[in-house]
């Protein structure tokens, strides 16, 4: 595809009009139609707002592309990876794994990921069975995984966390408050510091982690992914040590590091 024709693309993507573009750039809606007609090309600086608007990198602009892949949202059938995790809970005995899982469902339900159509509940249930393939099988750590986000998106509190406290402690220091701008490093820095005592919540991070890199190129904002990369090469090497000096985790860091620092790889080549 030409810069033009990818112009178009990510514009009938985003739903937008080439008048709506004009106006988000400061130009004439003649301009942007003589773009994607690949009469004129952008200059650079109308290219970089290009990307703003967008939520795009630069490249997803201005390489001439002569083929794109379809992509997808989501691997799994959530279901099925419902169904996988209460057969290893009963299997195992992981008796809050098995209230966490209808409950964590029931709480998020209706809610989607970012700028999808995917259910929110893939993603605790995707890093559940992330851990159950590296072998963790350990009660409150698949129980605080699938009911990590609830308190944070919807609504509940700890306390009426279906779990014992092993599990409502780890869901508890996943849990931070909103952040603005201004005081966003010094939560961070003492959210960070909380986790990084407790090696089941820094192993639950990081697994986290690990699946929010793989979905941030289509839910988060090229500002967003930017500050992504910045966040985990500050925090994660720590969380990562952690989880490695504790001897049942060996196997699990090693892994987690390889897919985090892969995942940073690719996106700084790609940005």
């Amino acid at each position: 595809m030409s810069i033009g024709e990818n112009i178009r693309r990510l514009r009938e993507e985003k739903g937008l009009t080439q008048e709506n573009i004009a106006e988000a750039i400061n130009v004439s809606f003649q301009a942007v139609s003589s773009w994607e007609r690949d009469e004129y090309k952008p200059d650079v600086d109308k290219l970089l707002k290009l990307a703003e608007v967008f939520e795009v990198s630069l490249s997803s602009i201005t390489e001439e592309k002569k083929n794109v892949f379809k992509t997808k949202e989501a691997i799994y059938n959530w279901e099925h990876m419902k169904t996988y995790v209460k057969t290893t809970a009963r299997n195992f005995n992981m008796s809050d794994t098995l209230k966490a899982v209808d409950y964590a469902v029931e709480a998020h339900e209706g809610q989607r990921r970012k700028k999808s159509d995917t259910p929110y509940i893939y993603h605790p249930l995707n890093m559940a069975c992330h851990a159950l393939s590296m072998g963790i099988k350990e009660d409150e750590v698949i129980a605080a995984i699938l009911l990590h986000d609830v308190v944070e998106d919807c609504n509940r509190t700890v306390d009426e966390l279906p779990v014992g406290e092993g599990a409502r402690e780890i869901v508890q220091l996943l849990t931070h408050e909103k952040t603005a701008d201004s005081d966003r490093e010094k939560v961070m820095d003492s959210y960070y510091k909380a986790i990084l005592a407790n090696p089941k919540a820094a192993l639950v991070k990081c697994i986290d982690r690990c699946n929010n890199l793989t979905t941030m190129s289509w839910g988060l904002s090229r500002n967003r992914i930017y500050r992504m990369i910045m966040e985990t090469e500050k925090y994660y090497p720590k969380l990562l040590k952690a989880i490695k000096s504790t001897t049942e985790y060996d196997d699990a860091s090693w892994l987690l590091q390889y897919q985090i620092e892969s995942m940073l790889d690719i996106y700084k080549r790609l940005m």
